[in-house]
């Protein structure tokens, strides 16, 4: 793995930077193929929500946008993250007197695992940890992802591909990392993602695609239990970056939510591919 901070080569960072003392900032995630950088209009979009809604300094997006072809230039296949930190800040919470934003690039291996997961689908359970609601951070990607963090936890301790993932009042909202969709004949649904979850730049793009399509879309606030009749269910992220499921463990001692269709899958996943 390769590391940029601030446009240089380098993998250290301050300790009173604002991303180690609080998780003060916001990231994305970029599927490279062939020196480029998939859907990098919508990923600038949202870091720039993200940087609106979290009180932070403008950016050089111009800037960042270079750099960031410097820094894929030759790569084949890979995946680049990109942190935006508020920068290096005092001790407490005030974000007076802090410095110029820092800018932080990696760039690591696609995940083989991909392939054969979108090969073969994927296996859901519920997941045991919700998230907290919060209309005022949802839909951005923060850096505070303690909640993803025990929910891999879970993942990693139930050898389940993916979760289905509540939030307090026990509402759908998305997976661990990526966004769900479910079709029942025409209408395919997804979660509002207004009171709290991750907008990913792929369900972005689907939206998109559906809206163009014959399908009826609607995003909708459900109970997990409303996935038990679904013809279908997808999972997506931007580099899945689309993934059938095959079924869905909701209630432990009970039969699997099964789902044999790959209609929407397969209409999907060509266009997603093509970017």
């Amino acid at each position: 793995m390769m590391y940029w901070i601030n446009g240089k080569p380098h993998d250290q960072l301050p300790v009173n930077d604002r991303a180690v003392q609080f998780g003060d900032g916001c990231f994305t995630t970029i599927w490279i193929e062939q020196s480029q950088a998939a859907l990098l209009p919508l990923h600038i979009k949202r870091l720039q929500k993200s940087v609106e809604k979290l009180f932070m300094p403008t950016l050089d997006w111009l800037q960042l946008e270079n750099h960031i072809r410097q820094v894929i230039a030759g790569c084949e296949s890979g995946v680049l993250k990109v942190i935006l930190s508020r920068g290096v800040g005092g001790r407490g919470y005030s974000h007076d007197g802090t410095g110029e934003p820092t800018q932080i690039l990696s760039l690591s291996p696609y995940p083989d695992q991909y392939y054969t997961l979108r090969e073969r689908g994927v296996s859901l359970e519920i997941s045991p940890v919700s998230i907290g609601i919060n209309p005022h951070l949802a839909g951005i990607k923060h850096l505070n992802r303690l909640e993803q963090v025990l929910i891999k936890h879970f993942i990693d301790q139930a050898k389940t591909d993916e979760v289905l993932v509540l939030d307090s009042d026990g509402l759908l909202v998305e997976c661990c990392a990526a966004n769900i969709f479910w079709r029942k004949g025409q209408n395919v649904y997804t979660p509002d993602l207004s009171q709290c979850g991750v907008d990913g730049v792929m369900r972005q793009h689907i939206i998109q695609l559906l809206e163009k399509s014959g399908y009826h879309l609607s995003c909708v606030m459900r109970y997990p239990e409303a996935l038990a009749h679904a013809d279908e269910v997808i999972i997506c992220n931007s580099l899945m970056p689309v993934m059938a499921v095959n079924q869905i463990q909701a209630h432990k001692n009970q039969p699997a939510w099964q789902y044999p269709s790959r209609e929407l899958y397969e209409y999907l996943l060509p266009e997603c591919l093509r970017l």
